[in-house]
């Protein structure tokens, strides 16, 4: 056994796909097909079945969790003479480029806010914390996109700081993927959520993967439950260069969008140039700051072909 499975299996509980379904119980599906296409990802054909197998359970499993949280904030809250205060339960969701967590976070925040207790659900990606395009070429970060130095974690921190405190609004900024920045004067307004689901590549990391010690908070110290979303990395290259490729005949045709270059490419010069982007930047950014993060994870969700889930790890 190598050293990964030996620390999985001392740290989580493990499920097969039918393991892990029947945990389901008696949760109805409330998602209909129309709603799950419109949910998915690019490159992801992703049936019911998926939500009744894997997305159910962890949606009755969250359900609990956060009922025990709100009943235990009520009890506090009574004990110390306290206005019920408005702080959300806040959900990550990590894994590397192309495998999938934007579609996970969509079937979740739509799952979670069908039940009664939390019908409030917002979603956040970081992707709008990156620093401005012009910052990034100033600081020399073109290549460097998605590693932790392209983030203003200040920004990112303090705003998830705010959210916690239960404060009426806070800003998120937003990003365009058709200028590949920042969007400027454009924001996400939060407005005291039930539940927070943040989305992104780095937001399992604390102090312990920076060289600089630091007293700072991380995004990390604000989360509730964290999902990491898995693949063999054969797979993730995989997925990424299929993207890639739909990417060119559909927003790289833009003329406003930063990559119309690409959308001219023969489909080898485009799959080279996807195969280049994975080895030199998303592949060792893979290595160094996402994976190494992932047993930090509350549940780890691991994907095989096509996709589909086919284990489940849930920390002990």
């Amino acid at each position: 056994m190598n050293t990964t499975n030996s620390i999985q299996q001392a740290l989580f509980h493990r499920f097969d796909r039918e393991q892990w379904a029947e945990l389901r119980q008696s949760v109805p599906l409330t998602l209909s097909e129309t709603e799950l296409v419109d949910l998915q990802g690019m490159n992801e054909q992703l049936s019911l079945a998926e939500v009744t197998d894997i997305y159910l359970p962890l949606s009755r499993l969250l359900n609990l969790i956060i009922d025990a949280k709100q009943q235990r904030s009520f009890v506090l809250n009574q004990f110390l003479d306290h206005k019920v205060d408005h702080s959300p339960y806040i959900i990550s969701i990590s894994g590397s480029v192309a495998v999938g967590k934007s579609t996970t976070a969509r079937i979740l925040q739509t799952l979670l806010q069908r039940w009664p207790q939390h019908p409030k659900v917002d979603l956040v990606t970081t992707d709008g914390f990156l620093y401005p395009l012009a910052d990034l070429k100033r600081k020399g970060l073109m290549k460097r996109k998605g590693f932790p130095e392209s983030y203003d974690k200040k920004m990112l921190s303090q705003f998830i700081a705010d959210v916690k405190a239960g404060h009426d609004e806070v800003l998120a900024p937003l990003y365009s993927h058709v200028t590949y920045d920042r969007r400027h004067d454009e924001h996400q307004p939060i407005r005291q959520p039930d539940i927070l689901i943040l989305e992104g590549l780095n937001v399992l990391q604390t102090d312990a993967d920076t060289l600089v010690e630091s007293r700072k908070p991380f995004v990390s110290d604000f989360v509730d439950f964290s999902i990491y979303v898995d693949a063999e990395e054969s797979l993730l290259k995989e997925w990424y260069m299929q993207r890639f490729l739909q990417f060119r005949q559909g927003a790289f045709a833009n003329p406003k969008s930063y990559f119309n270059h690409y959308s001219k490419l023969t489909d080898a010069e485009a799959n080279a140039i996807a195969a280049n982007i994975w080895d030199t930047i998303n592949g060792p950014n893979l290595k160094l700051n996402i994976l190494p993060t992932r047993e930090r994870a509350d549940l780890i969700l691991t994907k095989g072909a096509n996709h589909l889930m086919d284990k489940v790890l849930l920390k002990k």
